[in-house]
C-alpha cells in the first residue's frame, strides 16, 4: 500500500472495524468527517477506503456510503501478513519495547476529550461478565485508543500491526482457556488502575501496570509450552 499516510488511516479504520467501533452493516462517517477527525486529506481516506473495499471490509454504495461488511463472528485471524507471521514470543517481544513507552507519551499528550473515550471503554470492559471475545474486543479498544492518544501517526501504524497480531488464534485460544471469571475480575481492576493512573497523568504508575500485564501474558505463555 503506497503512502505511510494512507497505512495509518487504512490501520486505524481496519483497528475500529475488527473491534467492531464500526459495527457489521454500519454506514462510517462521510470521507469529509473522516478526514477531519484524522487530519488528511479527503483523497488520502479515499484511498484508504478503496483498500478496505479491496479486503472486503466494506463495500461502497454510490450515493449512499460505505458501509461494513466485516464479520466478526466469521474472521478469526489478523488481516496483515505480517502479523500473521509473528509467533507469540516475538508479539510479546514487541509488546514490551512499544508499550510502556506508548503510554509515557500517550499521559503527556492526551486530551480530555480521548480520556473521556477511554472512561466509556473502561465502562464496558467492567461490565463483561464471561465473554472472553468481548472481552478482547473491548481490551484492544482501550489500547487502541491509548496508541491514538500519543498523536504520533507512525506509533500508531506501527502498533495497530500490534493490535492485528493479537487477534492470531494462538492468544484467542490462549484466553479461552485462562481468562476465567476471577482472572477476568483482576484484569478489570488493573485495567481500572490504569485509567485511574492516566487521568492523573501518573506516568511511573502507568508504565508499572503495562509491565506487569506484560508479564502476567509471557507467564500465560509460557504455561501453554
Amino acid at each position: 500500500m503506497p503512502g505511510s499516510t494512507i497505512r495509518y488511516v487504512f490501520d486505524t479504520l481496519s483497528t475500529r472495524i475488527v473491534t467492531q467501533e464500526y459495527a457489521s452493516e454500519e454506514r462510517l462517517p462521510s470521507e469529509r468527517q473522516l478526514a477531519q477527525d484524522l487530519g488528511v486529506a479527503r483523497n488520502t481516506v479515499r484511498e484508504a477506503l478503496d483498500q478496505l473495499e479491496a479486503r472486503g471490509m466494506i463495500r461502497r454504495r454510490a450515493g449512499s456510503g460505505s458501509f461494513v461488511t466485516y464479520d466478526p463472528e466469521g474472521a478469526t485471524g489478523s488481516t496483515s501478513p505480517v502479523a500473521a507471521d509473528v509467533g507469540p514470543l516475538q508479539l510479546q517481544s514487541v509488546r514490551g519495547i512499544l508499550e510502556p513507552e506508548m503510554i509515557r507519551i500517550a499521559i503527556v499528550n492526551m486530551s480530555p476529550r480521548q480520556i473521556e473515550a477511554l472512561s466509556v471503554v473502561l465502562s464496558k470492559m467492567e461490565g463483561v461478565q464471561g465473554d472472553v471475545t468481548g472481552f478482547m474486543r473491548l481490551e484492544e479498544e482501550f489500547h487502541r485508543l491509548i496508541a491514538e492518544g500519543t498523536g504520533n501517526p507512525l506509533l500508531v501504524a506501527c502498533y495497530n500491526l500490534v493490535l492485528d497480531a493479537r487477534r492470531q488464534e494462538f492468544r484467542s485460544a490462549m484466553y479461552r482457556r485462562h481468562l476465567t471469571p476471577a482472572r477476568m475480575a483482576a484484569y478489570q481492576r488493573g485495567y481500572n488502575g490504569l485509567f485511574n493512573a492516566i487521568a492523573a497523568r501518573d506516568i511511573e504508575e502507568a508504565s508499572e501496570f503495562m509491565k506487569l500485564a506484560l508479564i502476567e501474558d509471557q507467564r500465560i505463555l509460557l504455561q501453554e509450552d
